[in-house]
């Protein structure tokens, strides 16, 4: 039997016009697509917590250069740090939250601060 126009050619040993994944009563087996789901990453907070040895003005750099926070901004998180006892820097996916993280903390070391930073999921 030939192949019809505009078609790719049969696979040898497979019937014209089958489709792939079932069985026929040939014995061809025909593929169907299955639609994958994905669910989008799952988010996690940055937070600092309070200490009482580091400076607050130490905190509002840390909030603008690794959080890219405005100065009122980073202000605003800095008193709810230093009210609360914790604050909410950013949300992020787990493995760039993690990355601020040792980056804050890499910081504060350096600086002689005993500031501390962690995440949880949001």
């Amino acid at each position: 039997m030939p192949d019809l126009p505009n078609q790719p050619p049969t696979p040898p040993g497979q019937t014209p016009g089958a489709v792939p994944g079932r069985d026929d009563a040939d014995g061809t087996t025909i593929l169907e697509r299955v639609p994958q789901k994905t669910e989008p990453p799952r988010l996690y907070q940055v937070l600092m917590l309070n200490d009482d040895f580091t400076p607050m003005e130490f905190v509002v750099m840390v909030l603008q250069e690794y959080f890219r926070h405005d100065l009122d901004t980073a202000t605003q998180i800095m008193l709810k740090i230093h009210h609360d006892g914790r604050g909410v820097c950013g949300v992020f996916t787990k493995d760039v939250a993690a990355t601020k993280v040792e980056l804050v903390l890499a910081a504060a070391r350096r600086a002689g601060h005993p500031l501390q930073c962690i995440m949880e999921a949001a």
